[in-house]
């Protein structure tokens, strides 16, 4: 189990969640891949640095090139579209998928850095 999935908590649709300060903590070069779009990304809630935008209708097709054992965090608004994508990857045969829980509002909430 990597540090990130030792950190966050499993979800009953096969991935699992972390709460914005234990992402922050613990990151390292985790993949981050926001499914807002592309209109909220540089928006008043701004993205994490080094994230990847991907609009959760193309998940999907877009995820068939990633490496299924790769650590990835999947990041919205509020956390309800990266849930849906992380489920769709953890049906796709994802292994290690984690839904940063409370999107960018507990991320911003919790005063931690953005860009726009």
């Amino acid at each position: 189990m990597t540090t990130l999935e030792q950190a966050s908590t499993p979800n009953p649709n096969g991935f699992r969640e972390i709460d914005v300060q234990r992402l922050a903590a613990s990151r390292g070069s985790v993949r981050l891949i926001d499914v807002r779009e592309p209109s909220e990304y540089n928006a008043e809630l701004g993205h994490i640095a080094g994230t990847e935008l991907v609009p959760l209708a193309t998940v999907g097709e877009v995820a068939k090139a990633w490496d299924r054992n790769q650590e990835i965090v999947m990041v919205c608004r509020s956390g309800g579209r990266s849930g849906r994508a992380a489920a769709a990857l953890a049906a796709m045969g994802f292994k290690h998928i984690i839904n940063m829980s409370g999107g960018m509002l507990a991320w911003n909430a919790a005063g931690l850095p953005v860009e726009r």
